[in-house]
């Protein structure tokens, strides 16, 4: 008895049989040239100088850069979380500025008078006076 089930996967996969496999290999030559960096570069901070001369390399950058490069990294990691942090808080409005509650690009378009209007926010301003009126007087008009 086959089952099937209710649920259909979102975003539909392609059939199997045109499906690009691509991505596979891209990831496995990331992988692989990704792993051949890192024993090159644990070979060049770990080995003495006869070994990688013995290896066939004359010339190799000074051995400082092997601390140098993972703090470099480490620092513009956190330099790039800090001005993104910084740009979307210089980039919020303040609290009293009316783009908060209001947006630019509301469109309120002359209807029939015959035709229910479309649903749009009710002004703050309005809300504020209905809601205050209301406290003020005790729920009482």
């Amino acid at each position: 008895m086959e089952t099937t089930s209710s649920i259909v996967p979102f975003p539909p996969e392609p059939p199997d049989e045109h499906r690009s496999r691509a991505p596979e290999f891209y990831g496995f030559v990331a992988w692989t040239s990704t792993s051949i960096a890192f024993v090159f570069y644990v070979s060049w901070a770990l080995l003495p100088d006869e070994y990688i001369v013995w290896l066939g390399v004359e010339w190799y950058p000074s051995r400082e850069w092997t601390l140098l490069l993972p703090a470099y990294s480490i620092v513009v990691v956190l330099l790039t979380y800090f001005v993104y942090f910084a740009i979307t808080i210089a980039r919020t409005p303040a609290f009293s500025d009316s783009s908060t509650f209001i947006d630019a690009n509301q469109h309120f378009e002359p209807t029939d008078p015959d035709t229910i209007p479309e649903l749009y926010d009710i002004p703050i301003g309005i809300v504020n006076r209905v809601t205050e009126d209301d406290r003020n007087l005790g729920g009482v008009k």
